[in-house]
This record gives structure tokens, C-alpha cells and sequence, in this order.
């Protein structure tokens, strides 16, 4: 099992579902999508966050 949720600015504070210590190494000019996965092998949830995919491409 696995959802998404995006990173964004409310103001000057973020979005409160990551709390601010998890993103302390993330630029604060890009966007972000927490990544929630849970194991049911072992029961836990991990968190990964992942720069936003804008879906646009280089052009040539």
C-alpha cells in the first residue's frame, strides 16, 4: 500500500502532515511529495519525500 501527498507553503508555515524536522535537508524553492508506503510484513509505515515530477519535459 503506498500514497502521495504533496509539500506545500500555507503562508509562511508548511503544510502540517510532515512535521518540519523530516524536511530539514530539502530545498525550500522546489516542491515536494511525501511518499507514505506501509510494509505488512512487519506492520510499519516509511516515508520517503521525492521531488514533485511537473511532467514537463526538456524540449529540443
Amino acid at each position: 500500500m503506498e500514497f502521495r501527498r504533496k509539500i506545500y507553503t500555507r503562508g509562511s508555515s508548511y503544510e502540517t502532515t510532515i512535521p518540519m524536522p523530516l524536511l530539514f535537508s530539502a530545498d525550500k524553492k522546489k516542491k515536494y511529495v511525501a511518499v507514505f508506503t506501509y510494509d505488512q510484513i512487519t506492520g510499519k509505515w516509511f516515508l520517503k519525500i521525492e521531488e514533485e515530477n511537473t511532467g514537463k519535459q526538456n524540449a529540443r
